[in-house]
Order: C-alpha cells, then sequence, then structure tokens
C-alpha cells in the first residue's frame, strides 16, 4: 500500500491549490479526482466557462447595441451558439491542461477514481474500471465542493429543466428561459441569454435579489438589469412545480397574494444553490462528523473531529467561493506543515459577472445597523467618472462604509464597471484596516475606474470628493 504525507480528494479550486501548497512545503502528497478532467466545478462547469460565455455574449451585444455610437459600422451580427460554446469547451480545456502541468510541475500524484474513506487513514479509490486501490495517508484533505440544489416539485431532467452545467452547453439560445432563484448563478447565465436575445424571467422567494448583499446596490442591479436587458423578476414568488409540456416547460408558482400563476418557456434554469458534496465519502467510517445541512463540521483550523482529517471550501460552513477554497487549502496546508496561517473571513470578496459587475467587502449597511454601529457613508456614481464615460459604462456606484470615530473602512460595495477587479485594492485596504482618509490621500491614475473608489472614500471622509 503506497503511503502519502497527505491525500487530497478532489481537484477543485480548494483541492489543487492545497496540493500544490503542500507539495511546495515538502510534503509526499496525492490529489484524488473521480472525473478525468482535473479542475472541478469551477473549471470545468462553473466559473470558467461562465466567464468565457459571459465576455462572449458581452462581445455580440455589444456589436448589436453599442459599436455603432462609437463610429463602428457592421451588418446586423449574428449569434453562432455552436461556436461560442466550443470557444468556452477550448478555453476550460486550456485552463484544465495548466492545472495538469502544475500537478507534473510540483511531483503530485494525481490518481482518477473516487475516493472514500475505510479508515481514518487509509483511502480506498474505485477507478473508472471498477478497480480498487487502497492508500496510506497520514493526513487528508477532503475538498469534494458541492453539486446543485433543487426543490421539491421539481424534477430535474437535463433536456428542458436543467441546472447551470446544462445552460453551459445548450445548443440552442432559449425564446424564454425561466430561472428559478435570484441569486448569482441565474443572474450571470440570464445575462449570457438575455444579451443573446431570450426573453428572462426570474423567479425569487424573497423580496429582493441576491440576499447576502447591500440593498442598495441590489436595487441598482435590478434596475439595470430590468432596463439594460430587459429581465422580468418575480420576486415574493414560491415555485410549486416545474413540468415539462411538449417542447417547453410550465413553472407553477404561488404570488405575493397565495394565487396560482402557471409561467411558460422553453427552459427553466434551476438556480437555487448548491449543497454540499459528500456522498459515499465513508466518513462514518472515519468518524467525521457532518451537521444537519450536510456540512462537515470543522474548527478554527479546518480540522474535523478527526485529527488528521480536514476539510475546506463548499463541504464547509461559509461562502461558497472559489477563491475561499483557495485560501482554505494553502491555510490547511500551512497548518499541517506545523506553521500559522490565518484568514480574515470578512475580507473574502463576493462578486457577480454581470455587467455591470458588482463586487462587496466587509459589513452591508443593514449589518451595521443591525449591530447599532454607528458609521457614515461615502458614494460615488461612475457617470461622474471621465473613464466610465470613455467607455460609455456610466452605471453604477463606488460605496463605502466607514466607522463614524475612527474613520477605519467597514465595508465597501461597487456595482460598476471592472467591479470584481476594483475590490482587489478594497481588501489591501480593509487588511491593513485603512482609514477612508487613507485612500483619499493616495494618487490613482487618471482616467481609471479605481478614481471612483478614491471619490468615494473622500466622500466618506468629510463629503469633499472632487468630482462631484
Amino acid at each position: 500500500m503506497e503511503k502519502f504525507d497527505v491525500i487530497v480528494i478532489g481537484s477543485g479550486p480548494g483541492g489543487y491549490v492545497a496540493a500544490i501548497r503542500c507539495a511546495q512545503l515538502g510534503l509526499k502528497t496525492a490529489l484524488i479526482e473521480k472525473y478525468e478532467s482535473l479542475g472541478g466545478t469551477c473549471l470545468n462547469v462553473g466559473c470558467i466557462p461562465s466567464k468565457a460565455l459571459l465576455d462572449s455574449s458581452e462581445h455580440f451585444y455589444n456589436a448589436a447595441n453599442h459599436f455603432k455610437e462609437h463610429g463602428i459600422k457592421i451588418n446586423s451580427p449574428e449569434v453562432d451558439i455552436e461556436q461560442m460554446i466550443a470557444r468556452k469547451a477550448n478555453v476550460v480545456k486550456t485552463t484544465v491542461a495548466g492545472v495538469d502541468y502544475l500537478m507534473k510541475k510540483n511531483k503530485i500524484t494525481v490518481i482518477t477514481g473516487h475516493g472514500s474513506f475505510l479508515s481514518k487513514n487509509t483511502i480506498e479509490v474505485t477507478k473508472p474500471d471498477g478497480t480498487k486501490q487502497q492508500l496510506e495517508t497520514g493526513k487528508t484533505i477532503i475538498a469534494t465542493g458541492s453539486k446543485p440544489s433543487s426543490l421539491p416539485g421539481i424534477e430535474i431532467d437535463k433536456q428542458r429543466v436543467i441546472t447551470s452545467t446544462e445552460a453551459l452547453q445548450l445548443k440552442e439560445v432559449p425564446k424564454h428561459l425561466i430561472i428559478i432563484g435570484g441569486g448569482v448563478i441565474g443572474l450571470e447565465l440570464g445575462s449570457v441569454y438575455a444579451r443573446l436575445g431570450s426573453k428572462i424571467t426570474v423567479i425569487e422567494y424573497m423580496n429582493h435579489i441576491i440576499a447576502a448583499m447591500d440593498e442598495t446596490v441590489v436595487k441598482e442591479l435590478e434596475r439595470i438589469l430590468q432596463k439594460e436587458l430587459d429581465f422580468e423578476f418575480l420576486l415574493k414568488h414560491k415555485v410549486t412545480a416545474a413540468k415539462i409540456s411538449g417542447d417547453g416547460v410550465n413553472v407553477t408558482v404561488l404570488n405575493s397574494k397565495n394565487e396560482q400563476v402557471e409561467i411558460k418557456g422553453d427552459y427553466c434554469l434551476v438556480a437555487v444553490g448548491r449543497k454540499p458534496y459528500t456522498d459515499h465519502l465513508g466518513l462514518d467510517k472515519a468518524g467525521v462528523n457532518i451537521n444537519e445541512n450536510g456540512r462537515v463540521e470543522v474548527n478554527e483550523k479546518l480540522q474535523t473531529n478527526v485529527s488528521d482529517i480536514y476539510a475546506i471550501g463548499d463541504v464547509i460552513k461559509g461562502a461558497m467561493l472559489a477563491h475561499k477554497a483557495m485560501e482554505e487549502g494553502v491555510f490547511v496546508a500551512e497548518v499541517i506543515a506545523g506553521q500559522k496561517p490565518h484568514i480574515n473571513y470578512n475580507l473574502i470578496p463576493g462578486v457577480i459577472y454581470t455587467w455591470p459587475e458588482v463586487a462587496a467587502l466587509g459589513a452591508t449597511e443593514e449589518q451595521l445597523k443591525e449591530k447599532n454601529q454607528k458609521y457614515k457613508v461615502g458614494v460615488f456614481p461612475f457617470k461622474a467618472s471621465g473613464r466610465a464615460k470613455a467607455s460609455g459604462d456610466t452605471n453604477g456606484f463606488v460605496k463605502v462604509l466607514a466607522d463614524e470615530s475612527t474613520d477605519e473602512i467597514l465595508g465597501v460595495h461597487i456595482i460598476g464597471p471592472r467591479a470584481a477587479d476594483m475590490i482587489a485594492e478594497a481588501v489591501v485596504a480593509m487588511e491593513y484596516k485603512a482609514s477612508a482618509e487613507d485612500i483619499g490621500r493616495m494618487s490613482h491614475a487618471h482616467p481609471t475606474f479605481t478614481e471612483s473608489f478614491k471619490e468615494a472614500c473622500l466622500d466618506a471622509t468629510a463629503k469633499r470628493p472632487i468630482h462631484i
């Protein structure tokens, strides 16, 4: 039986990063992945392919709607959905190949098959051909990620009633795509197909989309998606059934008045979140505890109740984000090696890759009110930004929340162009406990989108922004 210092089960962003960091620290490391392709959900059917389609659809939308104002005349563009999907597949292929290269570079043993515990230090791998291999390990890192959730009364057939996986490889542009769930996945994929010509109806049980984000940002996103892409939002609606009818789907909902309404479309995307993937891992044989939500229970060192077993990413508490899993992968590897790393979970940014993009960090205004913490607000709209005017991306704003007495930045919320990149400056600032005045006094290149962060900080500090 081959022995390893560390075995990582699952090769998503958390798993493969954990394996690399373990190898860098001199630990003999193996990575077990049940699929032929490394990278997990994120690289294969999540973050990477969705961004590829978002970019492709944005190019098409701009060609159809905005090129003329830039002085670019073209014939009416047409969608080649097969080529769009093929390009997406190639992006995935090259990205996965990069992970393969990193495994070889770091001398990590990659084993294809389903890994499960026989005991706390023995892992059995069932390979695609049915054969089994047993491995001995000093430490194990569970990084098996998550899978799409559903709702009672909905049968996902993967043809008409689909998950995000199938939505990334449709062979046609839907005429009417019904999306159950007003979260990140639904809004991003809805944006893809809205730009290509689909009618989009989003059904959300709550009274607003993206429940965890700052309400002013959420309301602005709703407004822009309705205005720019003609999204239809059915808020405070409860889905009771989704049934296939011929070449379409009938979705039955109860509205806020408890009246039954039927919505007809040709595809229905179920995007109501994800749940931890811990099926058939043999956690009981290893003695690992999971909670009532199916998540693996861990302590502050991300260690389970079994000292030699750790868990990271979507299978444990916290936001289901690839970059959160990556940070945890590095964290656990360094803990195993005897180091003392840290993660500030308050400073894990959340991003929505619609256009405009949305990015959030730290506390929301609602959370500060709930804690009775005194704060001040600074806001700067992109319509006052020279760079945003030049690119034609003037929707949205930067919102900064700072402590009323100390001026320390407590939260940053951005809806606007390149918000996903801009939020990194806020992460650095808040990691070092910067005040709004600190950012307001720092030079920012002109013209850039990031000047808007400086201006919002100036607004929060002393209501003295320069350009509004």
